[in-house]
């Protein structure tokens, strides 16, 4: 079976989204070379929730359910959601209302031992608290936002540690050093 991995791009503000889930602030941003195709080659299927769905298909009519890395990727889109039968029907996605660990265990199958990638920031902190993340991979984008929808927004939870993915010390901080575009 496949891992759960919530996999997300993050301005250095810690926002996952902008304002009304706009994602447009990811323009011109780059990531090292190979790591969409990595994440492309081990992705079965994606959850999503109905904030960012409903979002998207206002932003952008008849594009709800495209498909993730731009259209490189094709497969099963989940959407969780407790009202489906109000959301905007788009044939490229699959609408759950079920509870958070059924709805992983049916996208987790459909990846056909594949990753699920989790693509809303409270449906991953939902997953995190249930211990259903396996790993989380994100890109620190050289943006600050100043508001939108932030990467872990839990007030009051003790903190969660994570140990790094390398050769290395897994405790080891990433130092990242930019300055101001002018």
């Amino acid at each position: 079976m496949g891992n759960v991995r919530w996999h997300l791009m993050m301005s250095l503000d810690g926002f996952a989204a902008g304002p009304g889930h706009s994602m447009d602030w990811m323009s011109g941003t780059k990531v090292a070379p190979g790591v969409h195709h990595e994440a492309i080659a081990t992705l079965g299927a994606v959850l999503g929730g109905r904030r960012g769905y409903d979002a998207l298909t206002q932003r952008v009519p008849g594009q709800a359910g495209r498909q993730p890395y731009g259209g490189d990727w094709t497969g099963p889109v989940f959407v969780l959601t407790h009202h489906p039968e109000d959301a905007i029907p788009d044939d490229t996605v699959t609408f759950l209302d079920c509870d958070l660990t059924e709805a992983v265990e049916i996208a987790l199958a459909a990846a056909k031992g594949k990753d699920l990638e989790i693509h809303s920031q409270d449906i991953a902190r939902q997953c995190l608290e249930l211990g259903l993340i396996d790993e989380f991979h994100v890109h620190l984008a050289p943006v600050m936002l100043g508001s939108g929808v932030r990467l872990f927004d839990s007030p009051g939870t003790p903190p969660v540690h994570f140990a790094r993915i390398h050769d290395g010390d897994p405790a080891l901080a990433v130092d990242l050093r930019y300055r101001p575009v002018r």
